[in-house]
């Protein structure tokens, strides 16, 4: 016992130093702008920046709406195959996989000719179509994680007896699934959510080729041409997205209570 204790520990701290040592170098780095000392003139610089402001705010309401398209689809979608058509669960697990396999740019490319200038539906040809396509492939990103924190919040809750005492009560289905289901899985919807925003924040291919003004062209642009902001900014997404998971591991502990709620 004492020797797989030992070798436990030996095997936490390599991983550990191999997660922890860049991070920390990193961080070091960013402190050494002003020469001689250290100092957090990097990130004052690169709060200060208009393009910082511009990009990170645009990121959010972009994030914002995908989480919003991300529940209006999935959460009806996975309360109907679990409650009506639970032999289609393979195939529509397969089909939220497909994400994780077919790499951004094939999709962003079959937007640009599918919807360009030259195309029945020239969506691109406008900023707010071009928004909205970019909201739509960030929803299909993030399809894989948000399917499953729904399906798993679904799992902890009795969705055919919640669905016959609705109905009983004279409750259509949209009642049902706004006042009832949603409720019920809202801390799974808010790990989907967070999870997504992650995503939409880091995400450089499809905005890129998209030509939207978004975070993730903004930190490869600046890491092209800076020496010390690149640092400071790979520092600041590091809390961001880490700050999301540490409040999705918040809401996961009060699960078990929603999941009790309607007893």
């Amino acid at each position: 016992m004492k020797r797989s204790t030992l070798w436990a520990w030996v095997t936490f701290i390599i991983g550990a130093s191999y997660f922890f040592i860049p991070l920390i170098a990193t961080m070091e780095f960013s402190l050494r702008m002003r020469r001689g000392e250290y100092s957090f003139d990097a990130y004052r610089v690169v709060f200060s920046d208009d393009r910082f402001q511009a990009t990170f705010g645009y990121s959010v309401v972009v994030a914002i709406f995908t989480i919003l398209l991300g529940v209006l689809i999935v959460v009806p979608t996975a309360y109907w195959i679990r409650l009506r058509m639970p032999y289609l669960r393979p195939v529509v697990e397969f089909i939220t996989l497909l994400p994780l396999i077919i790499p951004a740019i094939v999709v962003v490319f079959g937007y640009i000719r599918m919807y360009g200038s030259s195309s029945p539906l020239p969506f691109l040809a406008t900023a707010r179509g071009t928004d909205v396509l970019l909201v739509i492939g960030y929803s299909m990103l993030a399809l894989p994680y948000m399917y499953r924190a729904v399906d798993t919040g679904l799992r902890t809750i009795d969705v055919r007896t919640l669905t016959e005492a609705a109905q009983i009560l004279g409750a259509g289905w949209t009642t049902i699934i706004a006042r009832i289901i949603l409720p019920n899985v809202l801390i799974a919807v808010l790990s989907g959510a967070f999870l997504t925003f992650a995503i939409v924040l880091g995400e450089f291919t499809m905005a890129s080729l998209l030509n939207r003004p978004a975070f993730g062209p903004y930190l490869q642009n600046i890491g092209a041409n800076r020496a010390y902001e690149p640092a400071a900014l790979a520092i600041i997404a590091f809390v961001i997205t880490w700050g999301c998971m540490s409040v999705i591991q918040v809401l996961s502990r009060f699960a078990p209570q929603s999941a009790n709620r309607p007893n």
